[in-house]
C-alpha cells in the first residue's frame, strides 16, 4: 500500500462563513473519516494553525490507498470536497525516513 497526502485549503467563499456554519460540513467530514478509520483504513488528519495556533491554514489528510486511482476516487468522496468548501491537492508521499504509525 501507497501513502497519500491531501492538502487543502478553504475556499474564499468558505472562509468567510462562520464556525458554526462550517461546523456541518467539519462534523460530516469527522464523521466520514471515522467511518473509514473503522473499516481498516490507515488515517492520520488534521488542521494546520499558525504560531498563535490558530486555524486556517488549511488541513491536512494522510492515508495508505492502493493506487492513485484509488485514492483519489476515495478522496473524492470526503464531504468537504463533496460540498466544494475547499481547495485541495493529491500527492503520492514516499517516505524515507522516521517511525512506523501504527
Amino acid at each position: 500500500m501507497a501513502w497519500f497526502v491531501k492538502t487543502e485549503t478553504f475556499t474564499a467563499e468558505t472562509s468567510a462563513l462562520s464556525i458554526e456554519q462550517r461546523r456541518p460540513f467539519l462534523e460530516a467530514h469527522r464523521h466520514w473519516l471515522d467511518q473509514h478509520i473503522g473499516l481498516g483504513r490507515r488515517i492520520r488528519s488534521g488542521f494546520l494553525v499558525d504560531d498563535q495556533r490558530r486555524p486556517g491554514g488549511g488541513g491536512l489528510l494522510i492515508f495508505q490507498a492502493s493506487s492513485y486511482a484509488d485514492a483519489l476516487a476515495w478522496v473524492s468522496q470526503d464531504p468537504m470536497i463533496v460540498e466544494g468548501l475547499v481547495a485541495w491537492q493529491l500527492q503520492e508521499w514516499i517516505p524515507v525516513s522516521g517511525d512506523d504509525w501504527p
